[in-house]
Formats: structure tokens, sequence, C-alpha cells
């Protein structure tokens, strides 16, 4: 295997093939290491110039905020946070915001971008808050890194308030294998058509279900 060679169509250079060669793994632990690094767990330069950036997400980003129309008084939880860029239109809302991100180095960049905003590193299985705490939780293409979707969903119910939002971003099963999921990341990755996601939010215990689907782009929502 040329591991230079698919670093490079990814887009990762020599820090990050100096990083895979210091982890002593495997050539077949290569497919999950570089999703971690990639987009799981962003890591190194490029995670900061890609979820640093202005556009990060942002198809997601808009359909996200398009639904939970957040205003003054509204209370968000954002869950994979990364670079804190719908933690920032939040807060411009006038809503107060919460961010939380498994990755360290998205922590910190979140920080800089919201710093109105609270952010903490944690993990979407067991949300570090009270049952109540959120009128609405967003999650911006987070689903599909989730081996326990339904887990991470009935966590979002728990937090939410009595008729609190749900908004969460994902990737359709159609668009494996293109530039939006590619390999290996794709053979690591979670889709799940429209019906299964509505019937995992529906076992979380959310009603008024709904998803959208936008050209494989699909937003889940519903109310607690």
């Amino acid at each position: 295997m040329d591991v230079a060679a698919a670093l490079r169509a990814l887009g990762l250079e020599r820090e990050d093939l100096a990083a895979w060669e210091a982890t002593g793994l495997p050539e077949s632990a290569f497919g999950g290491w570089v999703t971690d690094r990639v987009a799981r767990r962003p890591e190194g330069s490029r995670a900061r110039a890609v979820y640093g950036a202005e556009d990060a997400h942002d198809f997601a980003r808009r359909a996200i905020l398009a639904s939970l129309a957040l205003s003054p008084g509204d209370r968000l939880l954002e869950i994979g946070c990364g670079g804190g860029l719908l933690l920032r239109d939040a807060l411009a809302a006038g809503a107060s915001a919460t961010g939380l991100d498994h990755s360290p180095e998205m922590v910190a960049i979140a920080r800089e971008r919201a710093p109105g905003a609270e952010v903490l590193e944690g993990d979407a299985l067991a949300l570090p808050f009270a049952g109540g705490t959120f009128t609405a939780v967003a999650l911006a293409v987070v689903l599909l890194f989730l081996a326990e979707p339904g887990r991470a969903l009935g966590e979002c119910r728990r937090v939410l308030a009595p008729g609190g939002r749900l908004a969460a971003y994902t990737t359709a099963p159609e668009l494996r294998g293109t530039p939006a999921a590619p390999e290996p990341l794709a053979a690591h990755l979670h889709f799940h058509t429209g019906a299964e996601l509505g019937a995992l939010a529906r076992a979380a215990g959310f009603h008024d279900v709904a998803v959208a689907d936008d050209d494989g782009g699909q937003l889940l929502t519903g109310r607690a």
C-alpha cells in the first residue's frame, strides 16, 4: 500500500505521513486512523484549515439554523461542534450556546471562533448535562460517525426540555464513495436511509419527526 499516495488523495501531506509513521500501526489500521485524523477526530494543520474555514459544512449549518429558527431565550447544544461556526451564529441570534466535541483540537478552535459559547470536550453517547437543559440540539455531519446513533439520539432527547427541537444533518447512503464520503473513510462511516433515521428518532422518544433529503444531504428534525 502506498500510504503517501493515499494521504495525498485526501489532501494530506508530510505532516500527516509523519504522524501515521509515528503510530507504528499496521497498514490494516490505516483506514480507521485516517478517518479519525481527517473527520472523526480531526488533527493537524489541515484539520484547522478545513474546520476553521468560514465555509466549513456551511450547507449543513444553513439547513440546521433554518430549521431551529433560534431566538433570544433559546439554549442550544451543538454536538460535534467542530470549528464553532454554528455556535457563533446561535449567539448572533441571541441564544445561549454550548458546544461539545471529542476532538481537543476542535474544542480549541471552537473556543476561538465562538468566545461567548461554553465549549467542552465530551462524548455524544454520554452527554455531561442534566435532563431538560436545552431548548435545541444540533448535529452537523455527526451521526455518520456514530456506531450507536440511536443511543446518541436518546441522549439528545434526554437533555432537551419539553417541546425542544432537534436538527441533525447527515449523509445518505447513495453518497457513499463519492467526494462527500470518499473511501477509505466511507468504510468506517454509518449511513442510514431516511426511513431508518426517522425510526431511530422515534425510538429515542421524539415526535413530529421528519427527514428531508436534498441530493443526499439528509436533515432529520423532531421535537421532544
